[in-house]
């Protein structure tokens, strides 16, 4: 037993077993990215680097990093072993219907057979589980009789103070139709209909519909590294998870951040 733990002491030091080690936490526990633009502050910041959890929602698809090239080329899958499937509200990193080697962070927001809509910008969500199951969840929410079914108007936003619209966006004829007004959808099985916290400025599945289960990669973990736009360090994000950037005083400190810098406009991404 000694000579094993020997012998594996010295491959794990050796440049191959460092190499296989890297690769194996990358593909199958740990990966790094970048949040480069505005689509999920105030909950994450442009700048804010971070692990993401890949075996959250089961294993995807190891691909080699920066080419984005599957191991298995010769594989269309994604998903390598199905696992736990997103919750309402949970934040997801997935990779991009229209383009697989680009990965969009967004929060989920409806589940299969959910049913929604979006008018004057409000999302507008009738829970798969029916009306009683609303009335008793949802009590203190603004709610509306449509189509003899009971919707709850932005269910979120309580819970996640970084959702957010931009009173500077006005529908004037160019701007894109799905920010407005969403005509009522059901989320098809095995999908998971995603938005942008930053509603006014994200590239979500009400522009390319719902992200099928298995392009799902994972979750963020935790922040490694942040840095705002004049390169200094956010100090106070370093450490922190997803859920303890929505708590006070960290939520309140990037809204406040971006009610003084409201002149800053990354665009739809």
């Amino acid at each position: 037993m000694k000579n094993f733990f020997y012998k594996t002491y010295k491959f794990s030091n050796s440049w191959t077993g460092t190499i296989i080690i890297v690769l194996f936490v990358i593909f199958f526990i740990a990966q790094a990215f970048r949040i480069p633009s505005g689509s999920m502050k105030d909950s994450l910041l442009v700048g804010d680097h971070l692990f993401a959890k890949k075996f959250a929602y089961g294993i995807p698809m190891p691909f080699i990093p920066f080419l984005e090239v599957s191991i298995m080329p010769w594989s269309k899958k994604l998903k390598l072993v199905n696992g736990d499937t997103p919750k309402r509200g949970d934040i997801v990193i997935f990779r991009y219907p229209g383009n697989i080697k680009e990965h969009f962070v967004k929060r989920c927001v409806a589940l299969p057979g959910d049913e929604l809509f979006v008018a004057n910008k409000n999302l507008f969500l009738h829970f798969r589980e029916g009306d009683a199951w609303i009335k008793k969840h949802y009590k203190g929410y603004k709610t509306v009789v449509y189509d003899d079914k009971l919707w709850v108007e932005n269910p979120y936003m309580k819970k996640h103070r970084g959702i957010h619209h931009d009173p500077k966006i006005i529908e004037n004829g160019r701007n894109p139709l799905p920010i407005f007004y969403f005509n009522p959808i059901k989320v098809e099985k095995n999908h998971y209909f995603m938005m942008g916290d930053n509603r006014d400025h994200s590239n979500d599945s009400r522009f390319w519909g719902a992200v099928p289960y298995e392009n799902i990669e994972g979750t963020p973990w935790f922040i490694y590294f942040s840095v705002d736009k004049n390169w200094e360090i956010r100090w106070d994000r370093i450490g922190k998870t997803p859920a303890d950037l929505e708590q006070s005083p960290y939520i309140d400190k990037a809204i406040e951040e971006r009610k003084k810098q409201d002149k800053d406009y990354y665009g739809i991404t």
